[in-house]
């Protein structure tokens, strides 16, 4: 590809408790290597909703897309990710769910001496961590002041979003690419190569919290152009 050649587009899903904004980096870093990018707000109300969402930002795009998702964002992406703009998909330390499974069954049995992340009991249908514990789960690699902003500007995660699951699994018929996030405490590094593996993903692996996407946008920004050129 040479560099004046249109880059193609990129659509960024973000995940449960957080908005689209933790994707500032990873969209100034593709932006800037001439690819279109284009930032869902997930209402994360429902798994339907978020792929509804999801699903209208593509239509916008110029194809073809590179659609990523971090965290619950993978849940959306596995399907919203049918869209015939589509070409490829990556995870960014992202759930993988195959037919029939969502976010609650894939955490469901965790791997022997995993962290827990700190999930309060839902409130009204809805999910939040606990925002004392919310550095050292969800973004360990980020500054305090940085990660304090993060526990106190959760989006509440709606139980239906939680236990929304797939129909039918993008990655079946899309290449995939999986960046495993090793120091994760919210969903556990082994969990991640499972799903990787499953998946059939180019996968690789950065000593990063599940936070990755916010501390090395770079880095992560590297895997996307992977997955965008092939």
């Amino acid at each position: 590809m040479s560099d004046s050649a249109p880059r193609g587009s990129v659509v960024l899903v973000h995940g449960g408790f957080v908005d689209g904004s933790g994707w500032q980096g990873v969209y100034e870093a593709l932006k800037g290597d001439g690819y279109t990018v284009a930032v869902v707000q997930n209402p994360t109300l429902s798994l339907d909703g978020d792929v509804a969402a999801t699903r209208q930002v593509i239509d916008a795009q110029p194809g073809p897309v590179t659609l990523v998702g971090h965290s619950y964002g993978g849940v959306v992406i596995t399907e919203a990710g049918n869209h015939e703009k589509v070409t490829a998909l990556a995870y960014i330390a992202a759930f993988a769910p195959d037919k029939g499974e969502s976010v609650n069954t894939l955490i469901a049995d965790p791997p022997p001496g995993a962290a827990v992340p700190p999930i309060l009991p839902p409130v009204d249908g809805f999910l939040l961590l606990d925002r004392d514990k919310f550095a050292d789960s969800f973004a360990g690699d980020l500054p305090p002041g940085q990660a304090e902003f993060m526990a106190d500007s959760q989006a509440p995660w709606g139980l239906d979003a939680a236990g929304g699951a797939v129909s039918t699994p993008a990655w079946r018929t899309k290449p995939a690419w999986y960046l495993v996030a090793t120091d994760d405490r919210m969903i556990p590094p082994p969990a991640q190569r499972a799903m990787a593996e499953r998946i059939g993903a180019q996968t690789v692996e950065v000593a990063g919290s599940h936070a990755v996407y916010v501390s090395q946008p770079a880095t992560v920004a590297n895997l996307i152009k992977q997955a965008a050129t092939g």
